[in-house]
């Protein structure tokens, strides 16, 4: 059973090798060139014994000694070209591997990253992979090398003195008694610990991406305690791995100790009864040698595998996770059609419904306005629209077709979205009002797009302009600047859907009059949804839909909702009491 599940580890490292196309005749160089390093090293020893049994001032053979001098610059030469290609090798395999990895990422679908930390899938990306990059570059030249070596030694061993060579061999049982519990322990050990190293790295890149939430919430003694109890973990299992490292020490060295102390007396009977030469009792040590060096690299390579196992398991679990496919599909023909929402359900977690038999009609060239309480399914509906989630009964139609019959690039192309919270990336104004748009685009039509959203003022007072760095999530910004970006990204795409949710939350009031009357030109002929808890971004809506905990509960103009539904009067008379100035912390907003 152990037996099988160990070959099936290696199959799925050998599996994902496969998946990166190595460059086969370099590895095969690399291979060649390390079998002949082998040979030249398994050659030295015997060229030395002929040397120690033929020495003399008059005798000195040349031909020996120009097979030794051969024999070492070969090894020289040759082990460090293997070396190198092997290396090469192995870059090749981990850049194919993140590659693969990285677009993979990319083409998740949302409900992956609802379910999975940041800093884990940036641990799969750079941890994981690099301890395969390890086993690949530093330690499979050794293992190769070293079971080459130890193979040649012991023929050329049996061949020089098999009964010596027996008794050296006899201690192998009492060494697998003591070394294989304490690799399997050592194994287990090593897999610990890559686990905690990966989910005291995802605490880390939670907490530090949101410093700024930590120091304002007083929260430093809170984290700090959590990450103490990370670093804790990982120091006694630290602790651990060094107790096996120096159970594991005197073991080895003991085993050397008594092979020795056999081969030197027995050896020595041997060379007394002339069994064999002095000389070749010298081989015999040099390659007692070229076996224990050899069986190093490759324990340290059993070790470094059983790291790379888990390594492997936990990157293939996301290659093999099922991911958008943004070609599969047709295109979006131009339509004036309605975007239409059929009986559609959805929630997020099973037997939770946060959208509820919602069947509404948004009209090209038209706006809807989409309002309710906190909670009530708004955001949901538009993440829906967007097909980040499939609904889980009825359909979103574009007319009479299903959105989902478009391929996901060609639908998310008629799409323009600005969120409440103004995502901006690291990078400078530019890049961000650009965001997503193939070839280059003029500054002449960011210049235009951001005076349509209100932008263009502040960013010509800053130094660069529109080359200005922004900082990490647009730290650099202030709150209304980043939702005026968002808006001028939006209008550069020139979106035929629109959807604003919360749009202007960040807005004051000046900025809001302005940034009103562009949107009201950006959306004219096409199709706008707006989310708003403002009055003045809605009064003026074709139609308003109410939405209640996740049920349509009321469609009309501002008028006709005003004087028929209850909820939604109330809602108004709110807004008119503090002059269209909401609370924030209003269950509306």
């Amino acid at each position: 059973m152990e037996s099988t599940y160990e070959k099936g580890k290696w199959k799925q490292l050998i599996t994902l090798i496969k998946e990166t196309d190595p460059p086969k005749t370099l590895f095969g160089i690399s291979l060649f060139l390390s079998l002949l390093t082998t040979i030249a090293g398994l050659a030295i020893p015997l060229l030395t014994s002929k040397l120690i049994d033929d020495f003399s001032l008059d005798s000195l053979s040349k031909g020996v000694i120009i097979g030794m001098i051969a024999a070492f610059f070969v090894q020289a030469i040759a082990g460090g070209v293997s070396v190198y290609i092997l290396a090469r090798v192995g870059q090749h395999v981990i850049a194919s591997l993140r590659e693969k990895l990285w677009r993979k990422l990319l083409v998740l679908p949302v409900p992956y990253y609802d379910s999975h930390e940041t800093g884990d899938s940036v641990s799969r990306m750079t941890s994981d992979t690099g301890v395969i990059k390890n086993l690949i570059t530093e330690h499979l030249t050794g293992f190769i090398t070293g079971i080459i070596s130890v193979i040649g030694a012991i023929i050329v061993l049996f061949y020089l003195d098999w009964p010596l060579t027996l008794v050296m061999f006899s201690i192998i049982p009492l060494s697998l008694l003591f070394l294989i519990p304490i690799g399997k322990k050592m194994a287990d050990i090593s897999r610990g610990l890559q686990t905690e190293t990966a989910s005291f790295s995802a605490i880390l890149t939670r907490v530090l991406s949101e410093i700024r939430l930590v120091k304002s919430s007083n929260a430093e003694e809170i984290e700090f305690q959590k990450g103490q109890t990370g670093i804790k973990k990982l120091y006694a299992l630290g602790l651990k791995e060094g107790l096996i490292q120096a159970l594991m020490s005197p073991v080895v060295s003991s085993l050397i100790i008594i092979v020795l102390v056999l081969i030197i007396g027995f050896g020595g009977i041997r060379v007394t009864s002339g069994a064999m030469t002095a000389g070749e009792l010298v081989a015999f040590f040099i390659y007692l040698f070229q076996i224990i060096m050899p069986i190093t690299q490759i324990i340290v390579f059993v070790t470094q595998f059983q790291k790379t196992v888990g390594a492997t398991e936990k990157v293939l679990s996301i290659l093999n996770l099922d991911e958008e496919n943004l070609e599969e599909g047709r295109s979006v023909p131009q339509t004036d059609r309605a975007l239409v929402l059929d009986g559609v359900t959805f929630g997020y977690e099973e037997g939770k419904k946060v959208l509820k038999d919602v069947t509404m009609r948004a009209e090209k060239g038209k706006v809807t306005a989409i309002v309710g309480p906190s909670g009530s399914g708004k955001t949901t509906l538009f993440s829906l629209i967007e097909q980040f989630y499939k609904p889980q009964q009825g359909d979103i139609l574009l007319g009479e077709e299903t959105i989902s019959s478009y391929s996901l690039k060609s639908w998310r192309e008629l799409l323009g979205y600005v969120s409440q919270d103004s995502p901006i990336y690291s990078g400078t104004i530019g890049d961000n009002i650009s965001y997503g748009l193939h070839g280059d685009i003029s500054e002449e039509k960011m210049i235009a797009a951001s005076k349509m959203a209100y932008a263009h003022e502040f960013i010509k007072d800053l130094p660069n302009g529109y080359q200005t760095e922004v900082g990490e999530r647009g730290i650099k910004l202030s709150g209304g600047q980043r939702q005026r970006l968002a808006i001028a990204r939006a209008l550069l795409r020139d979106p035929d859907i629109l959807m604003l949710d919360e749009a202007t939350s960040s807005l004051d009031s000046q900025s809001e009059i302005v940034v009103q009357e562009a949107l009201k030109n950006l959306m004219k002929g096409r199709t706008t949804l707006v989310i708003a808890h403002r009055l003045s971004t809605i009064v003026d809506a074709d139609q308003i839909v109410f939405l209640e905990k996740g049920k349509v509960t009321g469609i009309g103009t501002h008028e006709e909702l005003y004087t028929s539904h209850t909820l939604y009067r109330d809602f108004a008379r709110q807004q008119l009491r503090i002059g269209e100035q909401p609370d924030s912390g209003s269950e509306y907003a």
